[in-house]
């Protein structure tokens, strides 16, 4: 190994465990921390963001890549090695846009934001949360222009969760989506069948909820030696390591999906952390190749397997067992379809797979008018509401219900939102491309196994970490780009079945 790489891996070696140092407040501060531990969590936290940034952006990081670099010339281009190379030299041009007072003042932001939120959205208050998401939109603004941009604004903030994709791409995408889904989501409208969700709406003892999701996420494969599971207020997955990859989610006593899929979802995000290769360990590359990727893993386990038949039918007996009372009188078929009812709800993370998409491209089109101007902070609710009519004939009876639901803007974050559809799109045509390739995975589900499916995973998708560029990625293991044609033959055949549209 050369002399050079040696002293660039180990200072990303130390760039890397500060960043995880600064992972661990986070988690600490949503799942443990007590509400009066704010203030100095919010300075800790700047601090350790303003040291990162400072050691990754100054002359010498950049010396030590370009030094490294040259004497890696020529070397594979799927290595280790010359994959972290690239890695590098793009988020270091890109992070040296930022100036070093930008990245204190948004990080200190962020964490009085996120109180705000928190706040607002238990006392249903969105006037409180207004002037902190006015000073969010400023500063994705500012983002954007630090970035810069060829040709929409928010290319600059997509760019940064998905590499290479741009705006009018992902236009382009949900427009096709919406051509499709839209026409089907019609005929289950007019379908004679209408699926019964009931049973899911019925008292679920917490402690309860808490011993199954144990056991089906195992199932699903997440690793507990390297995992762990937390209750937060809006689940999120997060790694600080493979072999410490935690997962959250949130309890309802009379609903069971939020916990239930929440779980099987944040573990899809903690199983593609655990696979990464040892090799990966301690640098950049140890994570998800862009967001959309990581919601292709998160989506697959959830909705492909989690909502699937052969799933249910081979652990519905165990879920049975831990409540006999709800489901005593009920078989795997009841709540296989239950589960996959189709309906226009309020709350994103617990639409079914096909209105979720509309969620997704709700807050995209909200993002980019906030980014441009168009959509001051004070008429957000009412342009939320607008839009949720449009495109589910639905309005939340509460703003907690609609645009404080999410976390999302309490950071500056635009440019998230559309990762979860695009997940939707990759998950579908990696799991086709899988099937294809290994039909023993088909059979394995039927029976309630996920092996197979696991492998093939780990193997073309996992290990690589974050080595290849998500386009890059797609064409490797599936031969094409990015299509929302596998996830319309998918959503076609399992809805045109449960509701006799075939």
């Amino acid at each position: 190994m050369s002399t050079e790489y040696q002293k660039l891996l180990g200072r990303v070696n130390q760039i890397n465990d500060l960043g995880k140092a600064a992972a661990i407040m986070y988690w600490d501060r949503e799942v443990n921390m007590p509400s009066a531990g704010s203030a100095e969590r919010t300075a800790q936290m700047t601090t350790l963001s303003s040291l990162i940034h400072e050691m990754f952006t100054s002359d010498e990081m950049g010396e030590l890549i370009e030094n490294a670099a040259a004497e890696l010339v020529g070397a594979d281009y799927d290595s280790d090695e010359a994959s972290l190379i690239r890695l590098l030299r793009r988020d270091y041009a890109d992070e040296r846009k930022l100036p070093a007072e930008y990245v204190a003042r948004s990080a200190a932001i962020s964490g009085q934001t996120r109180e705000a939120w928190v706040k607002a959205r238990a006392e249903n208050d969105f006037p409180h949360f207004r002037p902190w998401l006015e000073k969010v939109i400023e500063l994705c603004q500012e983002q954007a222009e630090y970035y810069g941009y060829e040709d929409e604004k928010y290319d600059a903030l997509l760019d940064k969760y998905e590499p290479g994709m741009k705006t009018a791409e992902v236009r382009a995408i949900f427009e096709s989506v919406k051509a499709e889904l839209v026409p089907l989501r019609e005929a289950i409208d007019e379908s004679s069948v209408k699926l019964d969700d009931s049973i899911v709406h019925q008292p679920y003892d917490i402690d309860k909820q808490k011993a199954f999701a144990r056991y089906i996420a195992t199932a699903l494969g997440y690793d507990f030696n390297r995992g762990h599971l937390g209750t937060v207020v809006h689940p999120f997955a997060t790694s600080f390591s493979r072999n410490d990859a935690r997962i959250t989610t949130r309890w309802y006593p009379d609903f069971l999906n939020p916990s239930l899929f929440g779980v099987l979802h944040e573990s899809g995000h903690a199983m593609y952390e655990q696979g990464t290769h040892p090799s990966l360990a301690r640098t950049p590359l140890a994570r998800g190749t862009s967001l959309g990727i990581h919601e292709s893993q998160s989506r697959m386990m959830e909705n492909i397997v989690g909502r699937s038949r052969g799933f249910w039918q081979a652990h519905f007996p165990t879920l049975q067992g831990y409540f006999p009372e709800a489901l005593g009188n009920n078989t795997a078929e009841d709540f296989y379809r239950a589960i996959n009812k189709t309906q226009p709800s309020f709350i994103r993370v617990e639409a079914d797979e096909l209105t979720y998409n509309f969620h997704i491209i709700l807050r995209f089109e909200l993002e980019q008018a906030m980014l441009n101007g168009d959509l001051v902070a004070a008429d957000l609710p009412e342009a939320w509401n607008d839009k949720m009519q449009a495109l589910l004939g639905i309005i939340p009876p509460n703003d907690s219900e609609g645009c404080l639901q999410d976390v999302h803007w309490s950071r500056p974050g635009f440019g998230y939102f559309p990762t979860y559809a695009l997940g939707n799109l990759y998950g579908t045509q990696f799991f086709e491309t899988a099937t294809e390739q290994n039909p023993v995975i088909i059979e394995e589900l039927a029976q309630g196994k996920t092996n197979a499916l696991r492998v093939w995973l780990r193997e073309n998708i996992h290990q690589h970490g974050k080595k290849f560029t998500p386009g890059e990625l797609v064409r490797r293991v599936t031969g094409k780009p990015l299509s929302h044609e596998a996830f319309m033959r998918y959503a076609t055949s399992k809805f045109g079945d449960l509701y006799a549209l075939n």
